[in-house]
């Protein structure tokens, strides 16, 4: 039964994961930008469903949708107000700006934690779930929450792969990740396509935040080692590589799953970021990267 458990639960959330480190991975791989403030916006947008539903009362699917809305929203901030100015200012040379992003999104990130602390109280909040009720499968009792929260993920992440594979736009972006200057001879304006990625990124981050809220609940303090998580996977699958990310999401998740049930939840992350610095030495660029 214990192993039903953590096959059951793994599975749930290492679809979380891998639906918030294709977002991460997308990011990087068009634009070469490291989010360090992904984790601030999955919580944001987990807090706003929660605040909408349980504070104001306007139920958990508009409450799902308003948080969405702000992962959109905090997204898109995240682009303008950290990630833009510093790529298009003339007073950084071209070899710093990677390092200043970092920061820039790390401390913006940093600003959205403490917003959210100050509204709401670093107190851990849970999402009301869509779908209620236990299902028992293989002697295990799970909540059906658990099994949304996988389909949706798999579903949305889907719906990514169709778009990048089978639109114009879609192309435009993959075209981008390989060759930006070829994009613009063109005649493609590569801002319009990083508003793309980003507008993608926001939705990705929404929608795995709110999960995340009904499935785990989320605090203040989920930050920093949501955003550690995102980087953990997307290194340990290759930088730039989303089917590494896929596959390292599900290596992670099940690691972190067995670790909780076989130890102790306190040390469910020790044995990921022991394999992540193992794969640094023996494989820098990840299981699955090209760089």
């Amino acid at each position: 039964m214990l192993f039903w458990q953590i096959l059951i639960d793994g599975f749930a959330i290492s679809a979380l994961y891998a639906l918030g480190a294709t977002g991460f991975t997308l990011i990087f791989g068009v634009s070469g930008v490291l989010n360090l403030s992904h984790g601030a916006i999955m919580v944001g947008a987990a807090v706003a469903a929660w605040a909408a539903a349980s504070e104001f009362g306007v139920g958990p699917y508009t409450g799902a949708l308003i948080g969405i809305l702000a992962g959109f929203i905090l997204a898109f901030a995240t682009y303008f107000i950290a990630v833009r100015p510093i790529q298009r200012s003339k007073a950084i040379a071209e070899s710093e700006k990677e390092i200043f992003i970092l920061t820039a999104t790390l401390l913006w990130g940093i600003i959205i934690q403490e917003a959210i602390a100050y509204l709401f109280t670093n107190n851990a909040k849970t999402v009301l779930p869509i779908v209620e009720g236990v299902t028992t499968v293989f002697g295990v009792r799970t909540p059906r929450n658990e099994y949304f929260t996988a389909v949706i993920c798999w579903v949305a992440i889907g719906l990514l792969w169709f778009l990048v594979n089978r639109t114009r736009r879609g192309k435009a972006v993959m075209a981008a990740s390989m060759n930006p200057r070829g994009v613009t001879l063109l005649g493609i304006e590569l801002s319009s396509i990083y508003l793309t990625v980003w507008a993608i990124y926001g939705l990705l981050a929404g929608v795995a935040g709110i999960l995340l809220g009904m499935f785990l609940g989320v605090s203040s303090y989920s930050v920093g080692p949501l955003t550690a998580s995102a980087f953990s996977i997307v290194v340990l699958g290759g930088l730039g590589s989303v089917s590494g990310s896929l596959i390292a999401a599900y290596v992670v998740g099940y690691l972190e799953t067995g670790t909780a049930y076989l130890i102790s939840p306190a040390y469910r992350t020790i044995p990921a970021l022991l394999l992540l610095v193992v794969v640094m030495y023996l494989r820098p660029q990840g299981l699955f990267g090209r760089r």
